[in-house]
């Protein structure tokens, strides 16, 4: 995978220490979805994916006669329920995630993010796929589990920009109709939505629940908007509806931080009922050592 490093999204320095993480990478599955290769999910399906090398302990009724006569070498037949778990990337390129105000956009960040996750699972052997979405699914790049397939993602990162307005909770719902079978999806968002108050966002997530998926939410924040260091009167605008407001930020400090907290609270409150993942996270942080502290995290919790 040494063609990967001239990718923007994925650094080399980054992907060597994720790489030293050796045990957590081996893992991914344990740590993301325990069991999700074992019961209920081991042998739901009959679609035919590959085959692997027989070792002992093996089932002799998964052997396949026709490769043994043709190759004198006892192979196992494998099915795609059994070989993968599938997860989705949903990635959301809404206007607000171009925000920034040092380093990194919201956006930017998110992208090192998928592109460590895409890298991680492909590693694992597990399919993944990534969705882009706005006020509506921009992008649906079906879960594979090769190479080729990460480098097809790692393009598409690269051409993203940020877009129009959000609209979470349509989005969310359309997709969960969409994927079939049971997986991973794996949520990467500010979870801003113009269109909808939180409940609406807590909605289409909940949908992923009903249709049995684990979700993962990484709600990332710029970390100007968790501690607002704004001193002088400054135009704030909108990203989304361009809508400009003027204000004296030593007047409206307190509340907002309030307002913040209370949008975080309410994700995380929801998250937890739900038995959904909730990670936040500020561009502030690197990435690479949030998300192995996640996946420890998520180890020793399993």
């Amino acid at each position: 995978m040494a063609k990967q490093s001239g990718y923007r999204y994925i650094e080399p320095s980054a992907v060597a220490k994720l790489g030293k993480f050796n045990l957590i990478a081996k893992s991914v599955v344990e740590g993301f979805v325990t069991g999700l290769h074992r019961s209920p999910y081991h042998g739901f399906s009959v679609e035919f994916s590959d085959h692997r090398e027989y070792v002992p302990g093996d089932n002799p009724r998964d052997l396949d006669w026709i490769a043994l006569g043709r190759t004198d070498r006892l192979y196992i037949k494998r099915y795609e329920e059994e070989t993968n778990l599938k997860a989705y990337i949903l990635l959301d390129t809404s206007a607000s995630m171009g925000y920034k105000f040092k380093g990194l956009t919201k956006l930017e960040y998110s992208a090192y993010l998928a592109a460590s996750l895409a890298y991680l699972m492909v590693r694992q052997s597990d399919s993944v796929g990534l969705v882009t979405f706005d006020t509506e699914i921009r992008t649906f790049i079906p879960p594979h589990s090769t190479p080729s397939h990460l480098n097809l993602l790692l393009h598409k990162l690269e051409e993203i920009a940020p877009s129009e307005r959000t609209h979470i909770g349509q989005a969310f719902h359309e997709l969960a109709e969409h994927v079939k079978r049971r997986g991973l999806i794996i949520v990467i968002s500010d979870l801003v939505d113009l269109f909808a108050n939180n409940s609406r966002v807590v909605q289409g997530l909940s949908h992923f629940r009903h249709k049995k998926h684990e979700v993962i939410v990484f709600h990332v924040f710029d970390k100007a908007e968790l501690d607002f260091p704004f001193q002088r009167l400054s135009d704030f605008v909108d990203m989304e509806t361009r809508e400009r407001l003027q204000v004296d930020p030593k007047y409206v400090r307190d509340e907002y931080l309030n307002l913040i907290e209370e949008f975080k609270k309410e994700f995380q409150n929801e998250c937890t009922l739900k038995n959904i993942d909730y990670v936040p996270t500020d561009t502030s942080m690197p990435y690479d050592f949030m998300l192995t502290k996640y996946l420890s995290r998520r180890k020793r919790i399993r």
